[in-house]
């Protein structure tokens, strides 16, 4: 259910983490089943059942899908990739940033799929290729050549509602092991029109 990751991740502007930072976070996916004041029941992509205290100013992202065309030169973007060839990666999701926000940036492990990584920076030259695009993807100490195929989910973070956050509907959190054992997030990222999150 869990992985541990940077600090510093894929939505961690738009989900604070500041105030959670008792152990290293992680991520949790699956189905909400309750949600109680500030206290979500999560059924995990793993089958298990999670309780998660959310922060009292918890928010809401929600992930609208947009076209490649979304993604130009001084974009900032996350992407979940498999690594390729030396500085090469081949994107499983792309999430594009609001304008003037940067988080995460760098290259990282992620527990998408085994041996994928993060990619979060600014993009630079964008050019077409046979079935996609090629985004050249910079960030401090480093640059990644990412491939983008056709098919790739690609959402753009936005602000979401709490009324949006109801049992049945697909969620993706960045959580944290509180002192006592449990988790703890603050803010829950959900597809648009009840979408599974990509990341």
């Amino acid at each position: 259910m869990r992985a541990p990751l940077r600090a510093c991740v894929a939505i961690a502007l738009l989900l604070p983490l500041a105030a959670l930072a008792q152990a290293p976070p992680g991520v949790a996916r699956g189905t909400i089943e309750a949600l109680a004041g500030d206290t979500l029941t999560l059924q995990t992509d793993a089958g298990d059942t999670e309780t998660i205290a959310l922060a009292p100013n918890w928010n809401v992202t929600v992930l609208k899908p947009v076209s490649i065309e979304a993604i130009q030169p001084g974009s900032f973007i996350g992407t979940a990739e498999m690594p390729q060839s030396r500085h090469t990666g081949r994107s499983i999701e792309v999430h594009v940033f609001p304008p003037g926000v940067k988080a995460g940036e760098g290259h990282y492990p992620w527990d998408l799929r085994k041996g994928s990584m993060m990619t979060n920076g600014t993009v630079g030259k964008v050019t077409a290729s046979p079935g996609g695009r090629v985004l050249i993807v910079s960030y401090p100490h480093g640059q990644r050549r990412i491939i983008v195929p056709k098919s790739v989910p690609i959402v753009e973070l936005t602000n979401g509602d709490r009324s949006l956050v109801r049992p049945g509907i697909p969620a993706f959190l960045i959580v944290a092991r509180t002192p006592s054992g449990g988790l703890a997030s603050s803010g829950i990222a959900i597809g648009e029109n009840g979408a599974k999150p990509p990341m």
